[in-house]
């Protein structure tokens, strides 16, 4: 019996997660690819003889398809493919000959783009990591330095200029940026939190004050998904006016860098959300040491904690789960949808 193929199949399996994660347009569109790609574009060609790892923890390969056929309608670059995307509807026959045709008219421009990885900034998972951050000012009673890796644009850096309703708890003041998932659990820790700093680094950063970075990243965001699209736009214009930059670094280098630094009377924070996944093993098993040793020399004055947002291989969202030194103790504080549409809290134990 034949191996099915590798490359149609993580088209396939890509467009299950974007039913789940609820775009049915870019479903359709991986479905479509799925069935039809052949070899008569030099974009098909490029494509089913993909060498690398097709699937989504891999090269994502059906997403950066996607992608750079969002971008083309996104900047008004091919405006007959954008006749046939959302908002407009149209039937698959149509939708994939546009696709075809779109391959032709902007060859170079594909077969350069899709060399370059996906890259997202989604801002909704900063309501999944607030909890989390409540907790350790809670738990600390102290100032928070904060330390994202994988930051991208930086813009879950910035989560403390977000409004939020959790459940019954709302937190944050006035902001152009709300977000709500939907809750289940407890309520959230109540806590005053203090920054008392805050970096991120990526290995390729992105700029929000930059056109090309906010074409890229929003061409990542699913085309039928307005509301993720205008709220990051809105998070985008709010880090430009804060200034916020995020450090091009690699992300073992830039840790051992910033836990070499002392932060007497606050919480260091280590942080990151749908990244660490992304990193060869051995980087992390580098960082998961560089992060104990740290918190071996960590003292009641001068705490560190690590939050993540992470997959973990179950079928409901990603793991949240809070660690904490000196004393090393760990806890799974919930789980969360990927794009942060919903949150299953749990919480630390007493907190």
């Amino acid at each position: 019996m034949l191996e099915p193929d590798p490359i149609r199949q993580s088209f396939r399996r890509q467009a299950r997660a974007c039913e789940d994660l609820g775009s049915s347009f870019t479903a359709r569109l991986c479905t479509l690819a799925a069935d039809n790609l052949d070899d008569r574009t030099a974009v098909g060609r490029r494509v089913l003889a993909w060498t690398g790892e097709p699937s989504g923890t891999g090269d994502a390969l059906a997403l950066r398809l996607a992608g750079c056929l969002h971008a083309l309608v996104l900047s008004g670059a091919d405006k007959s493919l954008a006749a046939v995307y959302p908002p407009h509807a149209t039937d698959d026959d149509i939708l994939w000959t546009a696709c075809i045709e779109a391959f032709r008219r902007n060859e170079a421009f594909i077969l350069e783009r899709l060399t370059s990885p996906p890259q997202t900034n989604e801002v909704r998972r900063s309501s999944a990591l607030l909890p989390g951050f409540l907790a350790i000012a809670k738990l600390f009673g102290k100032p928070l330095i904060l330390s994202e890796l994988g930051a991208s644009a930086g813009l879950n850096l910035q989560w403390d200029s977000y409004a939020y309703r959790l459940g019954d708890t709302t937190w944050g003041g006035q902001s152009p940026v709300m977000l709500s998932p939907d809750w289940e659990g407890p309520a959230a820790p109540e806590a005053d939190i203090t920054i008392a700093g805050r970096a991120g680094c990526d290995l390729n950063p992105l700029d929000p004050a930059s056109p090309d970075d906010r074409l890229r990243m929003l061409s990542y965001i699913w085309a039928d998904q307005a509301d993720r699209l205008e709220r990051i736009r809105l998070a985008l214009d709010m880090a430009v006016q804060s200034g916020l930059k995020v450090e091009r670094a690699d992300a073992i280098d830039w840790l051992k860098s910033r836990l070499a630094m002392r932060h007497t009377g606050t919480t260091h924070v280590i942080y990151h959300s749908i990244a660490w996944q992304y990193f060869p093993e051995a980087l992390k098993a580098e960082g998961d040491a560089l992060i104990a040793a740290a918190g071996d020399k960590a003292t009641p004055d001068a705490p560190l904690a690590r939050l993540q947002m992470e997959a973990d291989g179950k079928p409901d969202g990603a793991a949240l789960t809070l660690q904490i030194w000196p004393t090393g103790e760990q806890h799974d504080i919930g789980r969360a949808d990927f794009h942060g549409r919903w949150i299953k809290w749990s919480g630390w134990p007493g907190v």
